[in-house]
């Protein structure tokens, strides 16, 4: 005998799926279509750019014996990237030589003494040493610096500490440091200036995440995107235990009999 306690619970209301028309659907798709297609049309175009911006640099300067183009009905793309790679790598080899260095100095002192070229080459010198020697620790450090007004705050990457001579012409006794701070959406182009140490707050934030959210105008945040494996993981387990849950439900419970 079967009592109405022990009768099967009522099946829950199934959810409504999201109604989506058909140039709602068109609309997802293409959006789709063009996160993933942007990305890397973009670099592509970029990788392209490059090597075809080297190849017309380099091409003036290779004998035309030499070029593919003599021997082929069409050009080679990045044959000028190749020549300018073993063309760099063999300036590097007889400059670490003792004829090598040498002739670097001898070099440096005749562009020592052109009062025009002396400081652009001293500079951009300093600069490629800095940048290249993988010594330097400038700009690996992000902070944030109160700018333009108080209350607002920008990224800026942290730099070198200014020179002796700059440091007794800076007002007060306080220790400043030279930052840079990256416009939106082009990071090439900012401003430069000293501010004093205590006035930068350090964030824990790679320079290539900070160029990220300046060039994304703060669309793309640091830490925000999923992992795409975890997600499609986490929505695999989510269907598969509501598939089960609708089956067990569907499932009458045996009755019990008195």
């Amino acid at each position: 005998m079967t009592t109405r306690d022990d009768a099967p619970a009522p099946l829950p209301d199934p959810v409504p799926e999201p109604h989506t028309g058909l140039m709602g659907r068109f609309r997802n798709y293409f959006l789709t279509g063009l996160v993933v297609t942007g990305p890397i049309a973009i670099t592509l175009y970029l990788v392209w750019w490059f090597v075809t911006w080297v190849d017309g640099v380099v091409r003036p300067f290779v004998p035309l014996a030499y070029r593919p183009e003599t021997y082929l009905p069409y050009g080679v793309p990045g044959w000028g990237l190749i020549v300018a790679f073993f063309t760099l790598t063999l300036v590097g080899f007889l400059a670490a030589n003792l004829i090598g260095r040498t002739l670097v100095d001898v070099g440096e002192t005749f562009l020592g003494r052109i009062p025009a070229v002396r400081a652009i080459y001293r500079g951009l010198k300093q600069v490629f040493e800095t940048l290249f020697s993988g010594k330097g620790s400038s700009f690996r450090k992000v902070g944030l610096v109160e700018f333009p007004s108080p209350g607002m705050w920008s990224i800026v990457l942290i730099s070198q500490s200014p020179s002796e001579d700059i440091a007794r012409s800076l007002p007060g006794q306080e220790e400043h440091v030279s930052v840079f701070l990256p416009c939106s959406p082009n990071p090439t182009t900012g401003f430069f200036f000293y501010v004093p140490k205590s006035k930068i707050i350090e964030v824990e934030l790679s320079a290539e995440d900070a160029a990220t959210l300046i060039m994304s105008a703060g669309v793309v945040q640091p830490g925000s995107a999923p992992d795409p494996k975890r997600a499609a993981a986490l929505a695999g387990m989510a269907n598969a235990a509501r598939i089960a849950n609708a089956s067990t439900a569907l499932q009458p419970e045996p009755a019990k009999v008195e």
